[in-house]
């Protein structure tokens, strides 16, 4: 029998709560700091409250968890019977949050394996979750880290905006881009690669863009199995229809999450955001 391993992450996996809860899984949350509050993303501050002061063109910034966040969590999961713990955060290249968890699991009382994911939002929260499976199935902390890294290098991400000027203000993408995209008045169809924001194709309207976003997840999925999360921001009808679209679409189709993205991703995407993860499993 295999020693008990902790899963730990972020509140950007956007995972929802009973999900977390099934699986043990427990989220360091990030901040959001809008005008001089500091706010903990998922408890004190809403996707919908960050989109209404974006739109009123408030300043809203966001920060990472503290190292001594990430060793309560760390601490608490060793009381409860961890013998080792995965720890699975959002792409370094967005946040600082990696470099936290680094630094506090040198002080942890039992070993923390801390995974950079390359990955945000469900892309991230899949990872957990198969490492999570892997945990309760009895496996080791090299095999759920395994786990986990094999599920986020087959995973992609693709999302579409109605702006890239939230990206550019809170420098997730190349300025130069922004600006091209300003000018040719186009609408951005993005991807994650290598844990940065790539911009993918630039479509002319929003209807075309939301319907190549479709195209695009379809194809990626392909005939095996696999999992999907649409997110959205401030544009929940948009998030239903693809959803419904997709769940026709794709024959091996297993998990479907639709869900709003929260307060830190908001942040930096603004309202209309709409999002594909594909998961394979």
């Amino acid at each position: 029998m295999s020693r008990h391993v902790a899963i730990v992450t972020d509140s950007t996996a956007y995972l929802p709560a009973e999900t977390m809860e099934r699986h043990r899984i427990t989220a360091v949350p990030l901040t959001v700091v809008l005008g001089d509050r500091a706010l903990e993303e998922g408890t004190e501050i809403s996707a919908r409250s960050v989109a209404q002061a974006l739109q009123k063109r408030k300043p809203v910034t966001t920060s990472r968890p503290g190292p001594e966040v990430f060793a309560a969590a760390y601490r608490a999961a060793a009381e409860e019977g961890a013998e080792g713990i995965v720890s699975l955060h959002l792409s370094a290249e967005f946040s600082g949050t990696y470099d936290a968890a680094v630094l506090a699991a040198r002080e942890a009382p039992v070993p923390v394996r801390v995974v950079d994911t390359g990955m945000v939002a469900m892309a991230l929260g899949f990872c957990a979750l198969a490492a999570a499976g892997t945990a309760r199935a009895g496996g080791t902390l090299d095999e759920a880290v395994a786990a986990a890294e094999k599920r986020a290098e087959a995973t992609a991400a693709y999302f579409y905006v109605d702006t890239l000027d939230y990206l550019r203000r809170g420098g997730r993408i190349g300025a130069a881009q922004a600006l091209l995209g300003s000018a040719l008045a186009v609408k951005p169809l993005l991807q994650l690669e290598g844990g940065r924001i790539e911009l993918r194709e630039k479509v002319r309207t929003a209807t075309k863009a939301i319907a190549r976003l479709e195209e695009i997840a379809v194809e990626r999925a392909g005939s095996a199995p696999v999992d999907i999360a649409v997110h959205h921001l401030a544009a929940p009808e948009r998030a239903t229809l693809l959803a419904d679209r997709l769940r026709d679409r794709l024959p091996a189709l297993g998990e479907l999450h639709v869900s709003e993205v929260g307060a830190v991703i908001g942040a930096h995407t603004g309202p209309g955001l709409l999002g594909v993860v594909v998961s394979p499993r």
